[in-house]
């Protein structure tokens, strides 16, 4: 493993490489599974690289992602921290949320199962329940806590209210978020309360959903199982009305000679020192191109230009379907 990757701290004490994996995309939501046995070669390059925060869900696929990164971290169960989630069922993209005591542990026993493991590092609830408490979900984590079958706990597409009620009865680890220079509403709603807390932010889709790469034109047709295909900010009008984010990342990457992605990604890695973003990849060159980011610095005035310009440009388009969208806490 790469011993110069920086480490950051989520939480009080989950210590973690500064870029995770996000491992989805391998199997489930962008278009077709790609190739298991090169993913399992991707993944254990990644910690090659100095990665050794990986991120699944047991709805991705469902489960098939679960057992990927089981598999191809099993050789190195001891170095790596995995972090998985609980709380959704999926059919379609449609989401059917549960977080019952009982379903938690159901879905806690079938994690371990598929991810080859004893215990998971960092447990999400996936979405809020508005029929099970807050309080009873993490009443039913501490209790796996005490098995040890869970290290640390956070919640996913969590509102102010419900981190603070979840954290007042067993502390969490993280958050995690969608957070990008596409998709910036955490810093008006979540980062103060995480900093005041002391619980670390997982940005998923830190690279936009791959919006912010300029791999996506007004003109890209998404197949039926992308998921991109339901969600209005992919819809053509609205990727034409977005294209001067990409200009602007264009741009920074010319100045600094780097490439997009690493703009994206450095610049979520400098809002806050609790930050771990989790880009996910499926070709080696994207892995090594995504975690070079962490080497990318600003001069203080580089970033207020640079957050100057973002605030100016006015983005269109929902981040989920309006079935999904009822699903996120606020």
């Amino acid at each position: 493993m790469n011993k110069n990757m920086e480490q950051r701290i989520l939480g009080k004490d989950l210590k973690v490489s500064a870029i995770g994996l996000g491992c989805m995309g391998m199997s489930h939501g962008y278009g077709d599974p790609k190739d298991k046995g090169e993913m399992i070669e991707l993944i254990r390059k990644a910690y090659e690289l100095g990665v050794n925060f990986f991120d699944t869900a047991e709805c991705y696929g469902p489960y098939i992602n679960e057992e990927l990164v089981g598999e191809a971290l099993k050789p190195l169960r001891d170095k790596v921290k995995v972090a998985t989630k609980f709380g959704i069922q999926l059919k379609n993209f449609k989401q059917t949320l549960d977080s019952r005591p009982e379903t938690i542990r159901q879905s806690v026993e079938g994690s371990l199962r598929r991810l080859r493991t004893d215990h998971i590092d960092l447990y999400y609830q996936h979405r809020m329940d508005k029929n099970t408490p807050i309080e009873e979900v993490a009443e039913t984590i501490a209790r796996l806590m005490k098995e040890g079958k869970v290290l640390h706990w956070g919640l996913s597409e969590a509102g102010k209210d419900n981190i603070r009620r979840a954290h007042a009865v067993l502390p969490l680890t993280a958050v995690q978020s969608e957070y990008s220079m596409f998709w910036r509403e955490p810093e008006q709603g979540i980062i103060g309360v995480l900093e005041e807390l002391c619980i670390g932010l997982v940005p998923f889709s830190p690279l936009g959903k791959g919006f912010l790469t300029g791999g996506i034109t007004k003109g890209t047709q998404f197949a039926k199982n992308d998921f991109r295909s339901t969600v209005p900010r992919f819809q053509a009008g609205n990727i034409a009305a977005n294209m001067d984010i990409v200009e602007l990342v264009k741009s920074v990457a010319t100045r600094k000679g780097i490439s997009p992605a690493q703009v994206a990604l450095s610049w979520l890695r400098a809002q806050k020192p609790f930050i771990v973003s989790i880009p996910g990849s499926r070709s080696l060159k994207h892995l090594e191109d995504n975690i070079e980011a962490v080497a990318v610095t600003y001069t203080d005035e580089e970033m207020r230009q640079l957050n100057a310009a973002i605030d100016s440009i006015q983005l269109q388009g929902d981040r989920y379907s309006p079935e999904n969208q009822k699903n996120i806490d606020r």
